[in-house]
């Protein structure tokens, strides 16, 4: 967004927080995140912005991903990387193996291959941003309809409109690149984020340095998430009963 003269900025305060808050004015309705409380609202920027909450369908988690905080925090609950092992459709874990990991809050070192996908995600998030042109940022969400339902995104428009997955491996770019799919061991993964964000799409985006980004739109499947959600909300039962 470039501001000129007619789209000035305006002070308004959080009604949670009291937080000052600057908005732009005469663009229209936009969400706004306050900076103190993460309360979230709907703001009309006329000449004098007025504003009420809305209920969005997430809770922003402050929090950085891959801290120690961040482990202790992805134990109570379940993340989109769980899913597709919940669904049946990991062909490198089971659900019981899954079970037993979380049960015994076990921490899966990272491989080579994982280490050079982290290293290489900001700059993969960089050429997404180059590529839709607009910003996103990673950030850790927990469902405000189940407090076990989490994701932490890879990147997440301001606006709460784009949600993006991000993918450096050589192994899913050439799967994604060679049938222009999404690798069915990554659907679930998808479907999780969309049932947090309950946004109607998000881009799957594979990156490997010196060649073409790959970008999948992924549209939201309700019957799938409504069978996802009841296999994830079994999973948990399972694991509390085994007292995580």
């Amino acid at each position: 967004m470039i501001y000129t003269e007619e789209t000035l900025k305006s002070i308004i305060r959080c009604t949670t927080c009291q937080q000052r808050l600057r908005v732009p004015i005469n663009i229209g309705q936009i969400r706004v995140t306050c900076s103190k409380c993460k309360s979230c609202f709907i703001v009309d920027t006329g000449n004098k912005p007025h504003y009420h909450h809305v209920q969005l369908p997430y809770q922003v988690i402050d929090i950085q991903q891959g801290s120690t905080a961040w482990l202790a925090w992805r134990d109570s609950g379940l993340g989109s990387s769980d899913a597709p092992t919940i669904m049946g459709e990991n062909p490198w874990k089971s659900r019981k193996q899954l079970l037993y990991e979380k049960k015994n809050k076990i921490r899966i070192k990272a491989n080579a291959a994982m280490a050079r996908g982290t290293s290489l995600e900001p700059e993969a998030r960089k050429k997404y941003e180059e590529m839709k042109k607009i910003s996103v940022h990673p950030i850790c969400l927990k469902s405000s309809k189940f407090d076990w339902l989490l994701a932490s995104v890879d990147g997440l428009s301001k606006d709460g409109r784009f949600v993006v997955e991000i993918k450096c491996g050589n192994s899913v770019y050439r799967n994604t690149r060679s049938t222009n799919k999404v690798p069915k061991y990554y659907y679930g993964q998808l479907q999780h984020i969309l049932a947090v964000t309950d946004l109607p799409m998000i881009d799957f985006w594979c990156y490997l340095p010196d060649l073409p980004g790959i970008n999948i739109n992924v549209y939201k499947d309700d019957r799938y998430i409504a069978e996802l959600l009841e296999n994830e909300m079994e999973f948990w039962n399972d694991l509390k009963k085994l007292g995580n």
